[in-house]
């Protein structure tokens, strides 16, 4: 395909936040471009929200349902080529489900649906569609985590025995949601966020980018969940402990919290080998940490020659250049754009253009959800995941890129 691949957006009007952060990621490479969308659930502040956007009046739909039914019937040289789903939760499905039964690939942001049964309903759709589905971890788009998940499928870091991931913020620490802050208002409520707070939110990433690098997955957990500010009349929790059990007898430990004074986004994962350790931390995205039995301590840099095929895949600019929140999410819609275009041309796609989320991850992500609350609810009882390597194995076959496969 010797153009733009072109894409309609679901929400992410004014007043958004991610919104913004996916069409300015989407836009770095210069490979995609804006076409439509129907930015809020108003019809009337989704055509200003595209004004804003100078795009034609046509294009700026009143809703997602009207978007995908007009774009559906454009000649193929004018309609949108996917669907960028950027709304609060209880969005997710119906429209990803409408833009993928009418034809369209889909990109969503996390997590992937309400509730694990709206995600496993959504893997059969996929699957039945043939077409693309991603989901925005955005964190898994760092060139540093890429080097880290590398090195552990090299099995340079030997068996995996430990992980321990972290994601304290603070902006939760008073009752925002009471102010009108619109971000902090729907991610406290259960009927448009979902079962869990503070956990769905950021304790998704943090368990989606534990097992992206260490290639484990979680077989139970044991969660106390904590509604700190419940007795102001916040509704889901706040904070939470998790213990984990992975698949190949790993441990691990989850913490994350949205009422730690003073934290921005101090997203941390370690993880510990037989033969040595990594660590990287949010806040310093270029950097990442290598500890060995029986060398020194090393500090890896983006954008170093030393580093693997998938870390320079994923970097853009020279050595000492930040590179981070913006470009890890570039690195998703790059990936799925790229594999959108071998796709069409019939041709097999670059495995290190396959490396982004899909709807496995996003299962796993609700999967989590739903255990971590009804571990918590039972007074952090060990709780099996509803997702076992069996099952991922089905739900794996639903995306066409089902066959990717290691970067090593």
């Amino acid at each position: 395909m010797s153009r733009k691949i072109r894409y309609g957006m679901i929400g992410g009007g004014r007043g958004a936040f991610i919104g913004g952060v996916h069409r300015i990621a989407a836009s770095i490479d210069q490979q995609i471009e804006l076409v439509c969308g129907a930015f809020s659930s108003n019809p009337e502040k989704s055509k200003a929200s595209g004004a804003d956007f100078f795009l034609p009046a046509e294009r700026c739909y009143g809703t997602f349902e009207e978007m995908i039914k007009t774009e559906a019937a454009l000649p193929a040289d004018k309609r949108m080529d996917f669907v960028s789903i950027v709304t609060p939760n209880h969005m997710h499905f119906p429209a990803a489900k409408a833009a993928l039964e009418a034809g369209f690939h889909v990109l969503s942001d996390k997590p992937a649906t309400f509730n694990l049964a709206q995600a496993k309903e959504l893997a059969q759709i996929v699957k039945a569609s043939g077409k693309l589905y991603g989901v925005t971890y955005n964190y898994t788009g760092y060139p540093l985590i890429r080097q880290a998940r590398q090195m552990i499928e090299q099995g340079k870091l030997g068996e995996i025995r430990k992980v321990v991931v972290e994601y304290p913020q603070g902006w939760l620490a008073t009752m925002l949601e009471n102010t009108g802050q619109k971000q902090a208002s729907w991610r406290v409520d259960p009927a448009i966020c979902g079962a869990a707070g503070c956990m769905g939110d950021i304790g998704t990433h943090a368990i989606n980018l534990a097992e992206y690098v260490t290639g484990l997955h979680i077989k139970e957990l044991a969660a106390d969940l904590t509604h700190f500010l419940g007795s102001q009349g916040r509704k889901l929790e706040d904070d939470g402990n998790v213990l984990l059990r992975f698949t190949n007898g790993a441990k691990g430990v989850l913490h994350s919290s949205q009422i730690s004074v003073g934290c921005e986004n101090n997203l941390t994962l370690r993880v510990y080998g037989e033969l040595g350790g990594i660590e990287w931390n949010q806040l310093d995205p270029n950097t990442l940490i290598v500890t060995w039995l029986d060398q020194p301590k090393q500090v890896y840099r983006t954008s170093m020659g030393y580093l693997g095929t998938a870390a320079a895949a994923a970097t853009r600019t020279p050595a000492g250049h930040p590179e981070g929140y913006l470009e890890g999410f570039a690195n998703i819609y790059r990936n799925f754009v790229n594999h959108i275009r071998a796709v069409e041309a019939g041709t097999p796609a670059n495995p290190l253009d396959m490396d982004y989320p899909t709807i496995e991850e996003g299962i796993a992500g609700m999967a989590f959800i739903e255990a971590v609350v009804a571990s918590s609810a039972n007074n952090a009882a060990w709780t099996p995941l509803d997702f076992t390597p069996t099952t991922r194995a089905k739900y794996g076959d639903a995306s066409l890129n089902s066959d990717r496969g290691g970067l090593s």
